[in-house]
């Protein structure tokens, strides 16, 4: 039986590289360490939200957490149980439980399939229910994401973006999951329509108990449905902790640098931008030490030669840096 305090999914120094190949005989000659060791957990009810620069591994490390992407070291718990090393036909049970949310609402869905049959086929991959049943199934499921189930007939290219979005939420609710990722699942979408899809989320969450992890690069939307925030720099993690701790009390400079980038609605206010020099280095060749030396205002020799190690500096606030 799980424990009331087990987390849906923890995962621990989850490592994903994936090899560079050159040559006629395709020899390896180096690694993209795209995720680099991260760990973090998600309970029942509560969002994570994983953020940082393009290019820095959230999206990889999503897919890793579904295996939809098999990760190269690490581990990886679902209710307490070991996912890593379990084969398709033992995974099957996990699927159900864990279901994605993709960034772009069109190439998600199959153009040649109606939205109804979208929605349902992954009721139909587990055998869920008669064909009666998942048609009922899915109405109550177009109607509860704020569709018409009289447009379960219609293709994808028929709906707009938003809601597009909401065929792709209902298919990953169709299930009952208890985790949800949600890979950018608002970016390609307008202003005004990202409010009603994260309000959506919002009201699911409450209603149904769900647990996400939510990628995005988008702070202020993922400062309004996070409990807990990740930020990763070039595959690892560098700051972690309560939303609160980390929009009044950030640590680490590379989180700082994002939070002042972040616009502020008032032309009134003015801010001090911490403007980084210089671009993301390349995962297959990272910077020794701390990742983030080569762009940090507040590097120290020290920064260039040892890897700090995320430690905890107030309850609940973790942070890799040497000088924090």
């Amino acid at each position: 039986m799980v424990s009331a305090n087990t987390p849906v999914i923890e995962v621990k120094d989850l490592k994903k590289h994936f090899p560079v190949k050159k040559g006629l005989l395709r020899r390896t000659v180096g690694q993209v360490y795209a995720v680099d060791g991260i760990s973090f957990s998600i309970r029942s009810g509560e969002t994570l939200g994983l953020v940082g620069e393009s290019g820095c591994g959230k999206t990889t490390a999503g897919r890793a957490v579904l295996r939809l992407t098999e990760p190269t070291e690490g581990s990886i718990k679902v209710e307490g149980t070991e996912i890593i090393g379990l084969s398709k036909g033992e995974l099957r049970p996990y699927r159900r439980q864990m279901q994605i949310i993709f960034q772009d609402p069109f190439s998600s869905l199959n153009p040649r399939m109606t939205a109804g049959d979208i929605v349902a086929e992954p009721l139909l991959v587990h055998g869920v229910a008669n064909r009666k049943d998942r048609q009922t199934e899915v109405a109550a499921l177009f109607a509860r994401v704020g569709l018409r189930p009289a447009q379960m007939s219609n293709y994808p290219h028929q709906f707009s973006g938003g809601q597009r979005q909401r065929i792709g939420i209902a298919r990953a609710l169709a299930l009952g999951p208890k985790l949800i990722v949600g890979d950018e699942p608002v970016s390609a979408l307008d202003v005004s329509i990202q409010a009603q899809v994260i309000n959506l989320l919002m009201d699911l969450q409450r209603e149904r108990q769900l647990s996400y992890l939510f990628i995005s690069h988008n702070l202020a939307v993922v400062e309004h449905i996070s409990h807990q925030i990740a930020v990763m720099y070039l595959g690892r993690i560098v700051e972690y902790a309560d939303t609160r701790s980390i929009f009044t009390r950030a640590q680490h400079p590379y989180t700082e640098a994002l939070l002042s980038a972040v616009p502020v609605p008032d032309p009134a206010i003015k801010r001090k931008k911490l403007v980084l020099q210089g671009d993301v280095p390349s995962p297959v060749n990272p910077p020794s030490g701390c990742h983030f030396h080569t762009r940090c205002p507040y590097a120290v020799p020290r920064c260039k030669i040892d890897v700090p190690s995320l430690r905890e500096i107030a309850p609940g606030h973790q942070v890799s840096c040497h000088l924090r």
